[in-house]
């Protein structure tokens, strides 16, 4: 991937990404989340994690967002739009993400390997759907299970506590 490619992805992920955190509208918020995953699967797709990328957009970008997009829309979030701004909390907030910015450019600056390139990574001669699921299914089953269930049991959480009582 061309240098520009990667910064214009790169600026695309932090430029939305912080449009989730300013937005005040939460389907405006989740909307910028979608185009910040896109952006992240490109950069999979630039590490030639052709696989990875694809279901960041699959699964991330398509169905997560959907559940979320559903479950903000279930709520009728019109309540956040309408609150004030803790100025003082966002001063601090902006003051500590400035101080992490300068310390993270203080030692990336003194560190003698972060200014070397990285060599090539060598190819592999499996197929990377195959090392996944191979992963997947023996070592990390009872976990991709677990999280099925929590997913499931969030959903119906939020149905019944979304859910209108007839009077």
């Amino acid at each position: 991937m061309p240098p520009f490619l990667f910064w214009t992805f790169a600026l695309l992920m932090l430029i939305f990404g912080g449009a989730v955190i300013v937005n005040r509208n939460p389907v405006a918020s989740a909307l910028s989340l979608v185009v910040s995953f896109l952006g992240l699967a490109a950069l999979f797709m630039s590490l030639d994690a052709y696989f990875v990328g694809i279901i960041q957009v699959l699964v991330y970008a398509g169905a997560v967002m959907v559940l979320f997009l559903f479950i903000i829309m279930l709520l009728n979030l019109r309540v956040e739009e309408q609150r004030q701004i803790n100025w003082l909390a966002a001063a601090g907030g902006i003051a500590v993400a400035l101080i992490l910015l300068i310390q993270i450019f203080f030692v990336v600056g003194h560190f003698q390997a972060a200014r070397q390139t990285f060599p090539a990574l060598a190819r592999s001669t499996t197929d990377d759907v195959w090392n996944i699921g191979a992963l997947l299914f023996s070592n990390y089953n009872l976990p991709f299970q677990i999280i099925g269930v929590l997913v499931l049991v969030a959903t119906i959480g939020v149905v019944l506590l979304s859910r209108r009582e007839r009077r």
